[in-house]
């Protein structure tokens, strides 16, 4: 039996043979007393044979089954040690609720990295990106061809296409000629600063051959973010077939401001690229000069898309760099066909969803140093608490209920250890860049004992 020691195995054998020796005596009394009444004394019963052979035979099996038993017990690897956090596992941000002001049309989703999501508004269907496509033809492109900062990569040689298309009057354009060359860095300045749809299908012709090989890149760096209601059919999203949700773009857009060169790209209201017959200027620019917090990130307007904006700001607070990322989509001025006013409806509505989350933005202590914020679970019924060995200090909004996590930090918990030693993490929000601080054990932590390790179950 898993439960029994070598001690109970022993009592039960002496058990065994104290029966054997009373049935013993038994009989030899019976012999002996036979002489005295004539009559020989009864054999034993066969159902009495019987049993006290398999008692012989079946005991020592017994106490084999045991000893294996237990020592497959303690052999046994142990469990791996898990954190428990205390209480509900979330902190609550005090003061009034934060409520964003949504556009009122269209669709939008916003959040803070590394802190949470702001929420999301209007229906999540795919509408048409106009040219918030570009951010993505960017993004493929410094995937295959990456620049380091001050780096301005390999000379692309404008071909007859992007020539031609350059005196386009129906569509966005930056006037280049054929046969003249640029950086790759200043290519990526004529996409995303003036919004050149001709310098992106010219991109896509140098990375993948053919503007159609370069789209399925395009798509296939889509569902690897997890942008699943997102349909690219051309690099510069002057088609209406290219759609996407505003919380789609949200993760492209922490995917972007990851990317140091595109990170200064995007916040340039203007830039002087040699070559070009003169300044190029950003549609964006009144957020970027407007707004101290203010780093882009593209723009587009169409009649189908109406006013589209992939936007990102910041708020410096005890000395970090907080980023604040959105989208906002299909805005429109009411009763007008022009591009440029649906343009002019998406930014005003865009720029004070930012500003309020700026405003809104507070730092708290979430635990203090020495606190209790949860234990070790050994998974054979111990429990060692853990204390936070400093303040952790969080940023959030009033309402925000933030999740609170312990982590081993990649190094896994151990099972046994003295008291103060750093075993893990507790971090608050959600994904890279959250606050945490280090956790150690309040006590000694002691490797499970042999009795835990014997009446294991499972």
């Amino acid at each position: 039996m898993a439960g029994e020691s070598p001690g109970m195995v022993e009592r039960t054998e002496k058990g065994v043979e104290a029966a054997e020796g009373a049935e013993e005596a038994q009989e030899t009394a019976r012999a002996e007393t036979a002489p005295l009444t004539n009559r020989p004394a009864p054999p034993p019963s066969a159902a009495k044979t019987a049993a006290r052979r398999r008692l012989k035979v079946w005991s020592p099996l017994v106490l084999l089954l045991a000893v294996l038993l237990g020592t497959v017990q303690l052999l046994r690897p142990l469990p791996d040690p898990q954190f428990v956090v205390a209480g509900d596992g979330a902190y609550t941000f005090t003061g009034d609720a934060f409520a964003m002001p949504w556009p009122g049309e269209g669709q939008a989703a916003a959040e803070v990295v590394g802190v949470g999501s702001l929420g999301t508004y209007g229906e999540r269907k795919p509408v048409p990106t106009a040219s918030v496509a570009k951010v993505m033809t960017a993004y493929v492109i410094l995937k295959g061809h990456p620049l380091g900062t001050g780096e301005e990569g390999d000379r692309i040689t404008i071909d007859a296409t992007a020539a031609k298309e350059a005196g386009a009057q129906e569509e966005s354009r930056v006037e280049v000629s054929e046969g003249q060359s640029y950086t790759l860095f200043q290519m990526l300045q004529m996409l995303l600063i003036p919004s050149g749809n001709n310098i992106a299908r010219q991109l896509a012709r140098w990375d993948a051959g053919s503007e159609e090989a370069f789209v399925k890149k395009m798509n296939e760096a889509a569902r690897e973010l997890g942008m699943d209601d997102t349909t690219y059919t051309d690099p510069s999203g002057l088609e209406a077939s290219t759609v996407s949700t505003a919380a789609d773009q949200v993760e492209l857009a922490r995917e972007v401001m990851k990317n140091d060169v595109l990170r200064k790209i995007v916040r340039m209201p203007n830039a002087d690229v040699p070559g070009l017959p003169g300044r190029i200027y950003n549609n964006n620019d009144d957020l970027l000069i407007g707004n101290p917090g203010g780093l882009g990130i593209k723009t587009g307007s169409s009649g189908p898309a109406g006013g589209a904006l992939m936007w990102a700001a910041k708020r410096t607070i005890e000395g970090k760099e907080r980023l604040i990322i959105g989208a906002t989509m299909a805005q429109r001025q009411a009763g007008s066909n022009d591009a440029n006013a649906h343009l002019k409806v998406v930014k005003e509505r865009s720029y004070k969803m930012i500003e309020a989350v700026q405003d809104a933005l507070v730092p708290a202590t979430v635990v203090r140093k020495g606190d209790v914020v949860g234990h070790v679970d050994d998974g054979l019924g111990g429990r060692t608490p853990v204390v936070a060995t400093r303040d952790l200090r969080a940023v959030g909004w009033g309402g925000l209920k933030a999740k609170l996590e312990l982590t081993g930090g990649g190094k896994g918990v151990p099972h046994e250890a003295k008291a103060g030693t750093e075993v893990g993490a507790l971090a608050v929000g959600t994904g890279p860049g959250r606050a945490q601080v280090p956790v150690a054990l309040q006590r000694d932590m002691a490797s499970p004992g042999a009795g835990a390790r014997l009446t294991r179950l499972g």
